[in-house]
């Protein structure tokens, strides 16, 4: 079982950035790919990017060069910078885990799911 807990959440004006937190817990985490979704209001969630047992990064189109995704796996831990923020980034974000071997953008592919934190971008 992996326990999956964001932070880092706020209120930022457009052109800001945040960092958010991932803080993982339970056996062989450093195993395990890790993504970032996001859900807007009245949207689906969405992939935002993800990040490999091996350190490979992959994003969505709409964050890319905006975005980076990190990992400290000796402390189980997984990070969002996101800088140049837009009010379109407006979401709840989420963390996620799968036990897969090539990390995925797909939803269906995690395991594990953060209870999310809210990014809002004031314009």
């Amino acid at each position: 079982q992996v326990q999956l807990v964001e932070s880092g959440g706020g209120l930022v004006q457009t052109g800001g950035s945040l960092r958010l937190s991932c803080a993982a817990s339970g056996r062989s985490f450093s195993s395990y790919g890790m993504g970032w979704f996001r859900q807007g209001p009245g949207k689906e969630r969405a992939f935002v990017g993800l990040i490999g047992w091996s350190g490979n990064t992959d994003y969505a189109d709409s964050v890319k060069g905006r975005f980076t995704i990190s990992r400290d796996s000796a402390a189980n831990m997984v990070y969002l910078q996101m800088n140049s923020l837009k009010p379109e980034d407006t979401a709840v974000y989420y963390c996620a885990a799968t036990r897969r071997t090539s990390a995925t953008r797909l939803i269906s592919n995690y395991d594990y799911w953060g209870q999310g934190t809210q990014v809002t971008v004031s314009s």
